[in-house]
């Protein structure tokens, strides 16, 4: 990586952010997450929660059933954010240190999610 790179969050955020209740069915996050081609979502209930692939996967393979599982019961809480000026190299950085794969925008209010995705493409 070039460490005179200036590229910020902001620049390779996905948008709009995508979001989902915490009452909401496992099965409804999988849909939603495959309808928008992302493998995140920020949950709406309480602050600093999202539900990933893995999360469902875990679930899935535990034998739990996909309409009666709801979000909240699967969804990762006190979750690390960024700031959409943030450097990609301290975003890298963070997702090693903290063992993540998705970090939800914060400005204000949630704004984005960058994910691992978004600083492998970053880095090519």
């Amino acid at each position: 990586m070039d460490m005179n790179d200036r590229t910020r969050v902001s620049d390779v955020m996905s948008t709009p952010l995508e979001t989902i209740g915490a009452k909401e069915s496992i099965q409804e996050a999988a849909r939603r997450m495959t309808d928008a081609n992302i493998s995140a979502l920020v949950v709406t209930a309480g602050s600093g929660c999202i539900v990933t692939q893995s999360d469902i996967i875990g679930a899935v393979a535990a034998g739990r059933d996909t309409t009666e599982t709801l979000v909240g019961d699967v969804m990762t809480e006190d979750v690390e954010t960024v700031t959409p000026d943030l450097m990609m190299e301290e975003v890298a950085a963070m997702m090693t240190m903290y063992g993540v794969k998705h970090l939800p925008v914060v400005d204000d209010d949630y704004v984005g999610m960058v994910s691992s995705t978004d600083v492998a493409a970053h880095l090519s």
